[in-house]
């Protein structure tokens, strides 16, 4: 299996605040990994430098076997987060699709297929942001990394304000995404019934520092 995504002695810290370590992080091509640890351990900071918005004070990441070093700016369509409180842009549902794939031929395609595969259909694209609730603010913001058909898919909570049925089409749009363009996932949740039906194994985090990875045996992790 071909790795995507590598990391290696990455390391960040806030001041002499928590310090984030990462000795091996490998990402293999449509493999869907989860991230799970308690709140304050790093994880939100882990996922931002693997999606290439903070950038490590040690350590080598490398995308597709190159170094990402000044690269990081023509990468992020191929490598795309969806933050935990994502931001929409204060226009309709269509603009906030339409605006990461704006230059693309085919973007009305990406558009159509992205809203689709988050459950809202085509007659949520003229819908302004303010009339969205919080689950399906969340799918749109989805939706708008969705229409990149990204290498890479960093997801940060993207289910904690969601209902069930929310929930569930995330989880399918996940799955699809690798179907359609072999797209790997990396993903925390704090639901691990969720992870648990949708990763192919996990890494934990612990006081900063990663580990693992590990397999999967109900919803517990294991070596």
């Amino acid at each position: 299996m071909r790795a995507v995504m590598e990391a290696m002695g990455l390391q960040f810290g806030y001041g002499a605040g928590l310090q984030v370590v990462a000795d091996r992080l490998v990402l293999g091509e449509g493999r869907i990994m989860g991230l799970i640890g308690p709140n304050g351990s790093g994880k939100s900071t882990l996922l931002k430098l693997l999606a290439l918005l903070l950038p490590p004070q040690e350590g080598r990441i490398l995308f597709m076997g190159d170094d990402v070093r000044g690269r990081e700016g023509a990468l992020r369509g191929q490598v795309t987060m969806l933050l935990q409180e994502p931001y929409l842009l204060k226009r309709s549902v269509y603009s906030n699709v339409a605006y990461p794939v704006r230059s693309m031929p085919d973007r009305e395609d990406r558009i159509r297929e992205a809203i689709r595969m988050v459950g809202l259909g085509d007659g949520f694209l003229d819908r302004p942001w303010y009339r969205l609730s919080g689950g399906e603010a969340q799918r749109v913001a989805l939706a708008s990394r969705l229409a990149l058909h990204p290498r890479v898919l960093i997801l940060d909570e993207p289910v904690s304000s969601v209902d069930r049925e929310g929930a569930q089409v995330v989880r399918d749009a996940i799955l699809s995404a690798r179907e359609r363009w072999g797209t790997s996932v990396l993903v925390t949740s704090h639901q691990p019934s969720w992870l648990s039906g949708l990763c192919d194994g996990f890494w934990t985090m612990g006081e900063g520092r990663l580990s693992g990875p590990y397999g999967l045996k109900g919803d517990e992790v294991v070596p």
